[in-house]
């Protein structure tokens, strides 16, 4: 199954993503999170997500991605410090994509796709036309009136990505999306991913535990470390686009995976 969207050609805004000309999307100032129970989950949490940017936050279990995720999403609120917002994104800009596809068993592909717009109250004749596209951006446009019982693992994620697309977001942000899929699924939805990021222009924030994953979809790698969850690498990813096969299998994938991996364990280490 594959995108209803062609790739499109590469362009100078595609060698341009990740450089925000006109600025940071978001903005996290000296940000530090504390849980209930005393865990210091983040502190000194600096970084600026550029518009049009695919940034991967990289790092071992329990170093606060997932943390930084949802205080971006506003799902919870900073201990510390401040994340601010370039004034014209609104909260209906910002999409998630959680790790499990949480879809809704006894509701059709279609409605589970709806849930953000019935929870702001829009008509069902007006979301027909916004859940409708979200669908076919992810190729599952002859599925809207499929159960989730009756999906693949790799559908199921597709319908949880249509979900946070069809408010049609400026940032999405997406926690290990891809982690539970078998490996085939997995590089397919990456380069679906990558298909539909270049198309639509969008922000992506993604988490991962894969250098490999990393290094093939990002502009940029933030490498995070544990005990608190801090920045310890920045690494800009310097690669042609489209990213394909002939990539990942390329010397500078490689090199890059090599460069990312020695700042992982520095991670690991420190």
């Amino acid at each position: 199954m594959s995108l209803a969207l062609a790739r499109a050609p590469i362009t100078a805004t595609d060698r341009a993503r990740g450089r925000a000309a006109d600025g940071p999307l978001v903005r996290l100032e000296a940000v530090g999170k504390t849980f209930a129970n005393g865990t210091v989950a983040l502190e000194g949490l600096d970084l600026a997500i550029g518009r049009h940017e695919f940034v991967s936050l990289l790092g071992p279990s329990g170093c606060g991605k997932s943390t930084a995720l949802r205080l971006i999403a506003g799902l919870a609120r900073p201990t510390r410090g401040r994340i601010r917002f370039e004034e014209r994104l609104e909260r209906g800009d910002v999409g998630f994509v959680f790790q499990e596809p949480t879809l809704m068993p006894w509701a059709t592909v279609h409605e589970n796709v709806r849930l953000p717009l019935r929870l702001q109250r829009i008509a069902r004749r007006t979301a027909e036309a916004p859940v409708r596209e979200a669908l076919a951006m992810v190729g599952l446009a002859e599925f809207a009136d499929a159960y989730p019982r009756e999906l693949s693992g790799g559908m199921k994620m597709r319908v949880s990505i249509a979900r946070a697309l069809v408010t049609r977001p400026a940032l999405l942000l997406m926690d290990e999306p891809f982690a539970a899929l078998d490996e085939i699924t997995r590089l397919k939805l990456n380069d679906d991913l990558l298909a539909l990021w270049r198309a639509q222009s969008w922000t992506v924030v993604f988490v991962t535990h894969s250098v490999y994953e990393s290094v093939y979809l990002s502009t940029r790698i933030v490498v995070m470390a544990a005990r608190p969850g801090r920045i310890v690498a920045d690494i800009p990813i310097d690669a042609p686009w489209p990213r394909d096969e002939n990539f990942r299998t390329s010397d500078l994938y490689n090199t890059l995976c090599r460069e990312v991996s020695a700042a992982l364990r520095r991670a690991m280490a420190s």
